[in-house]
């Protein structure tokens, strides 16, 4: 893929009303999802949600791409059309989730780095053939005591700037992500410092690597307060923060900025979101790339009774990412989730 296909991708990416839907969860996080509804976590019954969330009626209105894990890229419908050409059809983007998870970081206790650039050059080839369009890397920066030390935020933004230069190489558009957790009690000015520091970081390492901004995607975690935090931010408050951030250090010459949203409400979510894009004008599209903030209404539906309940769970998902397409324009409202 040249360098003008990999900007082209990058763009429908982030295209006007459209998100990326996070579907990419390790066969451990699915499992503890699915414990929460009851529902044994089988290979059937993974690829049973993950056909029920894809074929959604009209999801490529307002979803632009798709993130996948291994075995999901690999799977089929009941009928035997492969996810992929479903998504295809749908006009929706395949991806692919390539990191091999957060590992202890030697040395620096309570920190992790990201493991998996072993062998991601066969393997990007591989998801390629498989139809993956983009492909997903998630460093995570814990907020503490002496905590973050720029050890550990070097080391994860190097490693997502090689990660980055073999997807590029493989014809493949990198979505870059550096989730700050909001795990803590850390205040909205400690999560800003944090977060700054943490894309600097990630920019200079991406220069380093020769990257093309133009086609890489950041997938970036908002600036909010911790979870356990006395006195949490609201809304405008965590929107203007976020974008200031952003705007201190994130170049402009990025293809967009994609949201996690990282333990948020569903509603939470899509209200900073909102928010974020009734401020004005910046350099890049910000648009979702939800997880749970996308699927929780639909997976509680159809754990109830996976049988019967696929158009229902449907309705739930296509909803979301309604309201969250709304948001990416600063055109949603609350009243709005109650029709």
């Amino acid at each position: 893929m040249s360098s003008m296909d990999l900007v082209s991708v990058a763009e429908a990416m982030v295209a006007e009303g459209k998100g990326i839907l996070a579907i990419d969860e390790s066969s451990g996080t699915i499992a503890r999802r699915f414990k929460t509804v009851n529902i044994e976590s089988t290979e059937e019954n993974r690829r049973a949600y993950r056909e029920m969330l894809l074929t959604t009626s009209g999801l490529g209105k307002h979803v632009s791409g798709t993130i996948l894990y291994d075995e999901t890229i690999r799977q089929t419908t009941r009928e035997g059309v492969s996810f992929v050409q479903v998504m295809e059809n749908a006009g929706i983007l395949p991806g692919i989730k390539v990191d091999a998870g957060a590992h202890p970081l030697a040395g620096h206790p309570g920190e992790k780095i990201t493991e998996g650039l072993d062998g991601l050059r066969q393997r990007l080839e591989e998801y390629r053939t498989l139809g993956a369009r983009f492909a997903k890397w998630r460093a995570v920066i814990t907020i503490g005591e002496n905590l973050p030390t720029s050890s550990c935020v070097d080391a994860n933004a190097h490693a997502l700037a090689r990660y980055a230069a073999l997807c590029q190489e493989a014809g493949i558009v990198p979505m870059v992500e550096p989730e700050v957790l909001m795990d803590g009690t850390h205040s909205l000015d400690e999560s800003f410092e944090v977060t700054e520091a943490t894309l600097r970081a990630l920019f200079n390492q991406l220069y380093d690597q020769n990257v093309l901004l133009e086609g890489t995607i950041l997938k970036a975690s908002m600036v909010i307060s911790g979870s356990e935090a006395a006195n949490r931010a609201g809304v405008q408050e965590v929107a203007e923060a976020t974008l200031q951030c952003l705007l201190n250090a994130v170049p402009a010459a990025l293809a967009g900025v994609v949201f996690l949203s990282g333990g948020q409400g569903d509603e939470e979510a899509t209200a900073h979101l909102n928010a974020m894009n009734q401020l004005g004008d910046f350099p890049w599209p910000l648009t979702f790339s939800y997880g749970r903030a996308l699927q929780s209404p639909s997976l509680v539906v159809w754990g109830e009774n996976p049988a019967a309940n696929v158009a229902a769970a449907q309705k739930k998902l296509a909803h979301r990412a309604r309201m969250n397409g709304l948001a990416a324009m600063g055109k949603y409202d609350a009243s709005l989730e109650t029709v």
